[in-house]
């Protein structure tokens, strides 16, 4: 009997639907980033990813976008833009820093955008490199 014909049986087709999405629910989002046991995630302040982190390996200023927010809290979302005109909503314009963790040869690097000083996005890049002693 081939590996196909057994998966096909309603039980194991049951078996394996939950055993995928366990799997799902059990991973980290793609757009978070793990430092030692520390999760990092979007929505997180740069300080805070400093603390868990530590220095990135490059630090750079990407200039400045404009976004809407509300002095309650109503943010738009990280990357997305919130067109909402009336009272109490205001636009800035929030500094779009870069950075890059380079985490050695054996694991992926990653980039790092904030927005304001607001982790907006997450980007794996590739396989990191051995700094030179200065």
């Amino acid at each position: 009997m081939n590996v196909t014909a057994r998966i096909q049986s309603p039980r194991n087709l049951a078996v394996a639907t939950l055993l995928a999405g366990a799997l799902l629910l059990a991973s980290s989002p793609a757009h978070a980033l793990r430092c030692g046991s520390k999760l990092v995630l979007q929505g997180m302040l740069d300080t805070e990813v400093l603390a868990h982190c530590g220095e990135p390996a490059s630090v750079r200023d990407l200039g400045y976008v404009v976004r809407s927010f509300h002095p309650l809290g109503h943010r738009a979302p990280p990357g997305g833009v919130l067109f909402r005109y009336g009272p109490g909503h205001y636009y800035q314009e929030v500094l779009v820093t870069e950075y890059i963790y380079n985490f050695g040869p054996r694991k992926l690097m990653r980039r790092l955008r904030f927005e304001g000083g607001v982790l907006a996005d997450v980007e794996t890049l590739g396989y990191g490199y051995i700094e030179k002693k200065r």
